[in-house]
């Protein structure tokens, strides 16, 4: 990746199944699961947990809990995996619960993309969703590097809430990028497309996501989720573990 402009570039991966197509050995990427994990993570850390490990399996996620006495969470299909904890829900981790703690989380989409992109050789990984938004646009501003903005998605099929935070990224900082990229112009027409109100664009969409959560009485969970800043931190990967930055 390279521009002749002297701007860093800037791409967005709508899938994990298009991750395959990107360079990232020399690029910030900004892992996106708004519903839930990268909103639960931020909601986690800005309340006090002392790192975040996220891994890809439901047994690995156990056998680590163990091995640190650590909590450990997680959902499949947007329920609590069998032998786990607790969810994959931002309330499930306020101060007085997580304070000091360490939190071992897998999910459906995130964590999954997060092992992906380190086994493609990211050179930095970060966690992007509303709740963040702002400390992730001040963070990339600041390192002036390469972006890939890269949507977990829903089972590698594109959806409505993780294309909405890449274009709300690229809404604040795109200009101090180079964007020659047609998914990041997408992302930032439905962006501004939705307007103000996220939830209710989800809601008339009928997002598949919106839909799915909804059905397990979750549409408090993704109205929250829909907000910005409400946990102003930068989840950083480093050395096997989500920390803030």
């Amino acid at each position: 990746m390279s521009d002749t402009n002297n701007k860093p570039v800037l791409y967005t991966s709508l899938s994990p199944a298009l991750l395959h197509l990107y360079d990232i050995s020399s690029s910030i990427v900004v892992i996106i699961d708004v519903l839930r994990a990268t909103s639960t993570i931020a909601a986690a850390l800005h309340n006090g947990a002392k790192e975040i490990i996220p891994v890809d399996s439901v047994p690995e996620c156990i056998r680590i809990g163990k091995q640190l006495d650590a909590i450990t969470a997680g959902e499949r299909d947007g329920k609590v995996a069998e032998g786990l904890q607790y969810g994959n829900s931002p309330f499930e981790y306020p101060a007085s619960f997580i304070g000091g703690k360490t939190l071992v989380l897998t999910t459906t989409n995130g964590t999954k993309l997060l092992h992906m992109a380190l086994e493609k050789g990211a050179e930095q990984i970060i966690t992007g969703a509303f709740s963040n938004l702002d400390a992730v646009c001040n963070y990339l501003l600041q390192q002036k590097k390469n972006v890939l903005l890269a949507c977990s998605a829903w089972k590698d099929r594109v959806n409505i809430e993780d294309t909405l935070f890449a274009g709300a990224v690229i809404n604040q900082i795109g200009s101090h990028f180079s964007v020659n990229c047609d998914a990041s112009r997408m992302a930032l027409s439905l962006y501004k497309e939705a307007g103000n109100d996220l939830f209710e664009f989800m809601k008339q969409r009928e997002a598949s996501h919106y839909v799915r959560l909804s059905l397990f009485g979750l549409e408090k969970d993704i109205r929250h989720c829909l907000l910005s800043n409400t946990a102003p931190v930068l989840p950083i990967y480093q050395s096997g573990k989500l920390v803030k930055y």
